[in-house]
């Protein structure tokens, strides 16, 4: 799976373009490593270099003196810091899908560089989902406009992070055959998660107005939760890491495509079920956050599955006490929820899960076209997490 299939020639683009960056010609990477914790150090080496491109961008220089300081000071804030599992991801599949002895260190460190493209994604919806959600912290630290010299300029700050991703795009890879490949998979993929974005907004907008009554629950059913998860979290988080190393490593084949869609937006759906089981009955101490979908109102697998289970009067006792702040009202939500025996839902859904998802990647990977360590490194990662 080289670049020698059948790849796309792109129409030459006229403006002319500054000159890419260059990579350090060395950095400590193994092509033959898939692991992510060892690339870990090597992925985050590359960020100084990008901020300082991106925050003195060579085609505004006549920006640098007044804006140059307050981009390198927003890429530093909101970018670095999680898990970046996200963007580890594509060198770590990249090295999955592309043999060592067919691969070179520039090719991997590109990986990397895509991989970033991806966290940059991220922080721009962190940026501009702290604001429409009104949280006060991300990631241990006040959110972006929390600060006082910020406010709601951040709003127009995460425009800027999503403009960062197509400058690393161009400047990179702007000469490679799979160039048109990354913008559309970027494009169509940001496309998807403002509309789950949107719906998720709508949701809890439209909850607040009926609070506490009667119909308030009318709304929250399974088509609606699994397009919020498959649009404003799976696509991005499972999907697009995937896809773009995919893209990279020179596969053409719109099956082989259309299958790791499937397995991996059925992980992304998996882990949201998962993180929605864990906010109302994981310990804690373990989690390291206290649950507050209940509260909060959110439409989660556990109530959608509740409202599915429960008898009229059961349905009414939740739809009055569901998103109530008051101690005493989650704590009936929480009985009603033991009654229903959700915990055993929750593992019965997962149980079965695993068997459909294995048999999936193996009818996908059926003559190793495409590995299976690709679906399951992911599938490894999240499977019967406590956290």
């Amino acid at each position: 799976m080289r670049r020698c299939v059948q790849q796309l020639l792109l129409p030459r683009i006229l403006h002319p373009m500054a000159n890419p960056i260059r990579l350090a010609s060395s950095l400590p990477l193994d092509p033959s490593k898939s692991n992510l914790p060892s690339d870990r150090s090597s992925f985050i080496s590359l960020f100084p270099t990008l901020t300082s491109t991106l925050s003195c961008d060579p085609t505004t220089p006549d920006l640098h003196p007044h804006l140059s300081d307050h981009i390198s000071s927003l890429l530093h804030y909101t970018v670095p810091g999680g898990k970046m599992n996200r963007g580890l991801s594509v060198p770590a599949t990249y090295q999955l899908l592309v043999p060592p002895s067919s691969t070179t260190p520039h090719e991997v460190q590109l990986a990397s560089v895509l991989g970033w493209t991806v966290e940059l994604l991220q922080a721009f919806f962190l940026v501009a989902d702290d604001i429409m959600d009104g949280s006060v912290t991300r990631r241990g630290q006040p959110c972006w406009y929390k600060k006082n010299e910020i406010g709601l300029g951040a709003f127009n700050d995460s425009i800027i992070l999503e403009t960062c991703v197509y400058s690393i795009i161009r400047n990179y890879f702007r000469s490679e055959p799979y160039y048109l490949e990354l913008l559309e998979n970027m494009l169509e993929v940001t496309k998807f998660t403002t509309y789950g974005q949107s719906l998720d907004t709508l949701s809890a907008h439209n909850f607040t107005l009926v609070r506490g009554q009667l119909n308030s629950l009318d709304d929250f059913n399974m088509a609606r939760y699994s397009a919020i998860v498959k649009y404003k979290t799976s696509y991005y988080s499972f999907y697009l890491p995937v896809v773009l190393a995919m893209n990279m490593a020179g596969i053409r084949d719109p099956v082989l495509y259309e299958g790791a869609k499937t397995i991996l937006l059925e992980i992304g759906h998996y882990f949201q079920v998962t993180d929605d089981f864990l906010d109302c009955f994981g310990d804690p101490s373990v989690t390291g956050k206290v649950g507050t979908d209940i509260q909060d109102g959110k439409c989660s697998w556990i109530v959608v599955k509740a409202l599915e289970n429960a008898n009229d009067e059961q349905k009414k006792l939740l739809a009055v006490h569901y998103g109530s702040q008051k101690a005493e009202d989650e704590k009936i939500v929480k009985q009603l929820y033991n009654s229903l025996d959700l915990v055993g839902i929750y593992q019965a859904y997962e149980s079965q899960f695993y068997v459909d998802i294995t048999q999936h990647i193996d009818r996908l990977c059926a003559g190793n076209a495409i590995p299976k360590e690709v679906f399951t490194t992911f599938l490894n990662r999240v499977y019967k997490r406590s956290s």
